[in-house]
């Protein structure tokens, strides 16, 4: 599967296996990142480290959830942005919406 989850406490933690992540897994990853938000379990953290390259239909899935979370009072948190991911979140100005970190534990630890 493209993405798997796994919690961590009270944090899940969503790994995306895409090397590419475009329009034809948006929707799928909406969908599967819609159906784990809660209001028990609002809070994630999101591994792109697999990732070389995300479109903007990616990043509209991840602020879809995003809203959806922070409506519930959680958020989410990414992590292991390679060069060209960062450009795009710094082009988009998604940088500003969302926390950025280098390490998994980085990610989870900004929730304490």
């Amino acid at each position: 599967m493209d993405f798997k989850i796994e919690k961590i406490n009270d944090i899940s933690l969503v790994c995306v296996n895409l090397t590419r992540a475009t329009l034809s897994q948006s929707e799928k990853f909406k969908a599967f990142l819609s159906e784990q938000i809660s209001p028990q379990s609002s809070r994630f953290v999101v591994d792109l480290s697999e990732c070389e390259f995300v479109d903007s239909s990616f990043l509209g899935a991840l602020v879809v959830n995003l809203k959806k979370t922070t409506a519930l009072g959680g958020d989410i948190k990414l992590f292991g942005l390679q060069s060209a991911v960062n450009s795009m979140f710094e082009l988009t100005r998604m940088n500003k919406a969302f926390e950025i970190f280098k390490t998994k534990n980085d990610a989870v630890n900004a929730f304490k």
